[in-house]
């Protein structure tokens, strides 16, 4: 699938802080589910582990546009579970908010790059209406001010997510 092939590009895109440690390794794809995709992959001697997706429709009137993904990832040296992220495809407006709606809640997130995060510790909160709903819409703006809509299927979530909790525990 056209997933595995993107794996490691998403590695790289997931923040600054996976701008590919000297002993990090490949990520290595873990199973599809549904419309998520899980891999691994260790740093410092560590497990981490993501799960990925790809818009299942996208709106906005760009003539160009990178990979975009919704990201969540899990980084046991870190301490870090369910970070979940949106990689846009374009840089955001520096002074936009992207924002995530599942069903009835919404999700103020900030941008560096091409890359958002929830703006509190909202995690978890997030995880757990990806873990109930059905669908997920992503509205932005781009530094060029093209507004776009991303929508995204979270069917196979929850068992991708827990495919990577698995994966992904203190040892």
């Amino acid at each position: 699938m056209r997933r595995h092939a993107t794996a490691f590009l998403v590695l790289a895109a997931l923040s600054p802080a996976f701008a590919a440690p000297a002993d990090a390794q490949e990520a290595k794809f873990v199973g599809d589910f549904g419309a998520w995709a899980a891999y691994t992959y260790t740093v410092e001697g560590s497990p981490a582990c993501y799960i990925a997706s790809k818009p299942t429709s996208s709106e906005g009137e760009y003539d160009r546009r990178g990979e975009v993904f919704a990201l969540v990832t899990h980084r046991v040296a870190d301490d870090v579970v369910g970070e979940v992220s949106i990689v846009a495809g374009y840089e955001y407006q520096g002074d936009g908010t992207p924002r995530a709606r599942i069903g009835s809640e919404t999700f103020e997130m900030f941008a560096r790059g091409d890359t958002a995060w929830l703006r509190t510790a909202e995690d978890a909160r997030m995880v757990a209406a990806m873990r109930r709903g059905t669908e997920m819409v992503v509205t932005a703006v781009s530094n060029r001010g093209t507004k776009t809509v991303d929508t995204y299927s979270l069917m196979g979530f929850t068992k991708a997510y827990e495919a990577i909790t698995r994966v992904c525990k203190k040892g």
